[in-house]
């Protein structure tokens, strides 16, 4: 990444529209979202690519990830914010994670948002 390039973002989700509503926010703001469908396509673009983002968003919710795909993601150098809805937060390895940051549901593109911009540091 050039010094000018503006801050890559992977978002995680398996729901298409909440996964491109918030790419789009993201973009708008300034920052290089990429959209990944499954936690094994965003794994894969980090080891077959060698790709690392700035920061990486998961919404569990939906998502069947192994813990050792979780434990490669956060162990990849870079912030992971989780979104989880209840099932999630109450569900104690999940929370215990070394997540950069852990929204609970209901929470709007715009709070992701935000967080996102504060967890990079602007």
């Amino acid at each position: 990444m050039a010094p000018d390039d503006p801050p890559v973002v992977w978002v995680i989700g398996a729901d298409h529209w909440p996964r491109a509503f918030l790419r789009a926010e993201l973009i708008e703001r300034g920052l290089d979202a990429i959209g990944f469908a499954s936690a094994r396509d965003a794994l894969t673009r980090l080891v077959a690519a060698r790709a690392r983002p700035a920061l990486a968003i998961i919404d569990l919710h939906e998502q069947r990830v192994a813990d050792r795909a979780l434990a490669t993601l956060l162990a990849g150098g870079f912030p992971v914010i989780a979104i989880g809805g209840a099932a999630e937060w109450a569900d104690p390895s999940l929370r215990a994670r070394p997540w950069a940051l852990f929204l609970r549901r209901p929470v709007t593109i715009g709070a992701i948002a935000d967080a996102t911009q504060r967890t990079l540091g602007g």
